[in-house]
């Protein structure tokens, strides 16, 4: 069972180094409070649990990519809603570029 694993550990490390471009694209489409960020992330097969979202989250806004607002909600305590800023869509423009080239590379690699 060693292989299967190791298969688990590549993906949930391969996860991990996709994640922040993942919110970054999340984000560009619309402001999202961090459970409804999870959510959206799970439905797309990106399982990320709160401990691993909030200080990706508040390492992204400390770098200036993304802000926040507090909004009063409808169920229960007001909501932290992330948004990007425009130095957060810089830099999803140079990850969406590094990604095409990753999968240009890998892709004549495999051939």
């Amino acid at each position: 069972m060693e292989t299967v694993n190791s298969v688990d550990n590549v993906r949930a490390q391969m996860r991990k180094g996709v994640l922040e471009y993942c919110i970054l694209c999340l984000l560009n489409s619309s402001d999202a409070y961090a459970s409804e960020l999870i959510t959206r992330l799970k439905q797309e097969g990106m399982i990320v649990v709160e401990g691993t979202l909030y200080p990706l989250l508040i390492r992204q806004k400390n770098q200036g990519l993304l802000t926040y607002r507090w909004e009063e909600s409808p169920q229960g305590p007001p909501r932290k809603y992330y948004s990007i800023t425009d130095r957060g869509r810089g830099q999803l423009a140079e990850m969406d570029a590094a990604w095409q080239e990753i999968i240009k590379t890998i892709e004549n690699i495999r051939k």
